[in-house]
């Protein structure tokens, strides 16, 4: 019995993983477009899962929020933060500081 829950938490784990790495995938490059769209500099070409949780999505079904963070310049002498709200592979919501339009 023991085993088949420790092969089952590996499972899940492993899954957790693979799904995080795709959302992330995900917020990296509707990041970089949302940079491209208003002119601004995608910083580093990275983002960072700052927040991870679970919500219900539109049809009332559980699934896993991560919250990623971003930085863009819209002068290029400065940093801005921007934020990715991912609820399982759907983009949630996307936030960035204000900046100034070229």
């Amino acid at each position: 019995m023991a085993e088949s829950i420790t092969l089952f938490l590996l499972a899940a784990l492993v899954w957790l993983w693979f799904d995080s790495m795709r959302a992330r995938e995900r917020a990296l490059a509707l990041g970089k477009r949302a940079c491209a769209r208003d002119g601004l500099m995608f910083l580093d070409e990275t983002v960072e899962c700052v927040a991870l949780g679970v919500g219900r999505d539109g049809e009332g079904r559980m699934a896993v929020r991560r919250t990623y963070g971003f930085e863009f310049s819209d002068t290029g002498n400065n940093r801005r933060s921007g934020s990715i709200v991912m609820l399982g592979g759907e983009v949630e919501s996307l936030n960035t500081e204000p900046f100034l339009l070229q």
